[in-house]
């Protein structure tokens, strides 16, 4: 039986007024096609369903990413129910997510399920924004004395994106208990600690998806 990845993306556009954001697609396409590759099943949504926006600062013209691109163009909203079958999430970033994974019920929902059942729950860049918030049944924060890897304050302050983000997502995190590892800045970090597998920024991307893929054999 193939493995089936879960991927859940961002519906969010706007940073500022001056200032559009999205998914930042190699942080979807990346993984999505090493999912691919190893023979994985994946099902695609976000937020609130159809087609997705991307930053238009990661848009690039790579052809290998055209089958993922394809997906984002009618994804369906995610649905309680996609607690069922599923071996792993896989939760893109994008500054978009800053807005819409971490007070969305039913994304702490499916979180909560994949964290009970100790299912893979993975993220990379700005994704952990999903997981903010996320606890078990009994409320203790899903990364509370986990290490883990994020977007880092000093990433979002090199950006000059920090005075607009609701908040600072390593220093969040950090506040839910988790123990925060990373790289230099921009340079490829991941790591696995138990269930969960995250990845510092968009450089990460395939080191991170490897890790879930070695995660699930």
């Amino acid at each position: 039986m193939a493995k089936k990845v879960l991927m859940v993306v961002t519906n969010h556009t706007t940073i500022s007024e001056d200032h559009k954001t999205g998914l930042w697609l190699e942080e979807f396409a990346v993984p999505y096609n090493v999912f691919k590759e190893n023979g994985f099943d994946v099902k695609v949504t976000s937020i609130e369903g159809g087609e997705v926006p991307l930053d238009p600062n990661s848009v690039e013209d790579h052809p290998e990413w055209k089958e993922a691109e394809e997906e984002l163009k009618h994804t369906v909203a995610l649905k309680k129910d996609d607690t069922e079958g599923f071996d792993a999430i896989f939760l893109p970033g994008g500054h978009g997510t800053m807005f819409d994974f971490p007070d969305n019920s039913t994304l702490q929902h499916v979180l909560e399920h994949f964290a009970e059942n100790s299912k893979v729950i993975s993220a990379v860049c700005h994704g952990p924004a999903g997981l903010v918030n996320a606890t078990y049944a009994n409320g203790t924060p899903i990364v509370e004395g986990k290490t883990i890897s994020t977007f880092t304050d000093k990433e979002e302050i090199e950006m000059q994106l920090d005075q607009h983000m609701p908040f600072m997502l390593e220093s969040k995190l950090r506040e839910k208990g988790a123990n925060i590892e990373h790289g230099d800045s921009w340079s490829d970090f991941s790591i696995t600690d138990g269930n969960l597998v995250t990845g510092q920024n968009p450089q990460s991307s395939k080191s991170t998806a490897e890790k879930v893929v070695q995660a699930l054999k």
